[in-house]
């Protein structure tokens, strides 16, 4: 597999500006220019999908970065102890979401079945 900077963005649905951001921040390795074209390998594609995956399950570039290092070394309790950490932040985000949520129901039924007057939603946004 040899992929240009623009096919290799596309294997993960990021532009390339996306990948240049990553090779500045450390995520990424910018490949060698022997033609003048840079090529990307598989390796390459596995990296920036792990990357993206990480993205999505909540964790920063920086985590992120963590984590690639943690693999060269193979220190899973340090990657279980990431990934617990990161489990908490996300019930607690949850958590808020529904309470949210719930609120805004609370707020969307009142609004409903309540006579004219100002409406609930807008006067809880104001106070």
């Amino acid at each position: 597999m040899s992929l240009t900077i623009k096919q290799f963005a596309d294997t993960a649905g990021v532009g390339v500006e996306t990948v240049r951001f990553y090779q500045r921040k450390g995520l990424l390795d910018t490949p060698t220019v022997p033609s003048g074209i840079r090529r990307y390998n598989e390796n390459a594609v596995k990296r920036l999908r792990f990357i993206r995956a990480a993205q999505r399950a909540g964790f920063t570039l920086d985590e992120i970065k963590e984590l690639i290092d943690l693999d060269t070394c193979q220190d899973r309790e340090r990657a279980r102890q990431m990934a617990y950490r990161r489990l908490q932040a996300l019930d607690q985000q949850i958590a808020e979401m529904k309470k949210a949520r719930d609120a805004l129901r609370h707020l969307a039924e009142q609004c409903t079945h309540q006579g004219p007057g100002a409406c609930p939603i807008l006067e809880a946004f104001v106070h």
